[in-house]
């Protein structure tokens, strides 16, 4: 192995997985490592994780801030299509790993590496759409994927590898659940959250308080999109990762954006993972609330069709795909008219829109009113009905016949 490999680039984290592979990569492949962690919003002190990487044996560590690209060209362009995996998940974790995919091929470009790592299990998601993406940007690359390679069997059995190696991990066997945290979301899954019946600990939860706990008085947020991006929280223009950090604020304060959900894995095993999404789920609504009255009936219902083709997709890792790019650009098309401002209200977890407008509405209200008007000749709909029931009225006279 040692003589396949002489530079491989590892996605780290500081967490228990990769701490564990970097020591292991070392002893393994007798390689050189560069040690690669991104900064996507999930808080940590990334000096200390850049101090653990040289200590635990790397050769170099490369820590780039990703917040603002993350949310601009992964996360918007997802909640322009509305994608939410299987009715509830906000893809949170599917959206980051293209990213940091992306930014390991380039760093292997750079540093002359002829490998990239990663922590993904082989039960999971990520490892896909870590390899998939590494494939798509440069199949000459090595992959290695640690967990399928090694006799490490469980969380216990990489906790034994690091005390007998003196490397220090956040997880501990009193608090036996994996974390991943980005600026959309925080999930958690594995340990005591495997049993779907076990309520999880109220203690766990880090972005949001509980419902039950938010304040008795509703809050109200305005939110300003154009060409179905969000550009304003109540006035003030923000960039994309400050916009995202204020509504998580805002979210989380209110107990906004819980979830917990079974999903379908893509290599087919059910998995239980709870997740807090706060921003996320109150942009989702406020941009659904301006396209109400800004897209065509038909061009909505028509996008509204792709959105679990589109979810998939990103749940499974083919966020460069040329089926992805075309689905990207049709969704982007009908986004064109999606300019306006969405009021929601915000109250003990529940997120509710208080109102909308748009300088470029479709909604008129001289045609919608239930009062007399002027331009609607109700008599018109005789006709309409008629042609509409055509097909069912020979349809029926054949019932008749037989």
């Amino acid at each position: 192995m040692s003589r396949n490999v002489r530079k491989v680039v590892l996605a780290y984290s500081g967490g228990l997985d990769t701490s564990i592979i970097l020591k292991w990569l070392l002893e393994e492949y007798q390689c050189e490592v560069i040690a690669f962690a991104a900064d996507l919003g999930q808080g940590d002190d990334l000096e200390t994780v850049r101090q653990k990487a040289l200590d635990t044996g790397a050769s170099k560590v490369i820590i780039e801030d990703l917040r603002e690209e993350f949310v601009r060209d992964y996360v918007f362009p997802a909640f322009r299509a509305n994608a939410v995996y299987e009715g509830h998940y906000l893809l949170g974790t599917s959206l980051a790993r293209p990213l940091i995919a992306k930014r390991q091929v380039a760093v292997a470009a750079a540093e002359s590496a002829d490998a990239v790592s990663h922590g993904a299990t082989g039960k999971g998601n990520d490892q896909v759409r870590f390899e998939l993406s590494y494939t798509a940007l440069n199949p000459d690359l090595k992959i290695i994927a640690p967990w399928r390679q090694w006799q490490l069997k469980s969380r216990q059995d990489l906790l034994q590898f690091a005390g007998t190696h003196g490397i220090p991990v956040p997880v501990t066997p009193e608090k036996p659940y994996s974390m991943d945290g980005n600026l959309l979301h925080l999930s958690y899954e594995g340990g005591v959250l495997e049993d779907p019946w076990r309520e999880p600990d109220p203690e766990m939860f880090r972005m949001t308080v509980a419902p039950e706990d938010a304040p008795d008085t509703p809050a109200y947020v305005e939110i300003d999109f154009e060409q179905g991006n969000p550009v304003a929280v109540d006035g003030d223009r923000l960039g994309c990762a400050e916009l995202l950090a204020r509504l998580n604020e805002l979210g989380g304060a209110n107990g906004i954006g819980r979830v917990d959900l079974v999903e379908n894995r893509f290599v087919g095993i059910k998995s239980r993972g709870v997740y807090e999404t706060p921003g996320g789920t109150i942009l989702r609504m406020a941009h659904q609330a301006v396209e109400s009255i800004t897209m065509d009936r038909e061009v909505l219902h028509l996008r509204d069709g792709l959105i679990p083709r589109y979810a998939s997709l990103i749940y499974n890792g083919f966020w460069f795909s040329p089926e992805m790019k075309l689905l990207q650009e049709t969704i982007d098309a009908a986004q064109e008219n999606v300019w306006g401002r969405a009021r929601l209200k915000l109250y003990k977890g529940s997120c509710q829109v208080a109102g909308r407008k748009s300088t470029r509405s479709l909604y008129q209200s001289e045609y919608a009113t239930f009062e007399e008007d002027r331009v609607f000749d109700q008599s018109d709909a005789d006709g309409f009905i008629k042609l509409l029931g055509l097909r069912l009225r020979l349809q029926a006279s054949l019932g008749k016949k037989e």
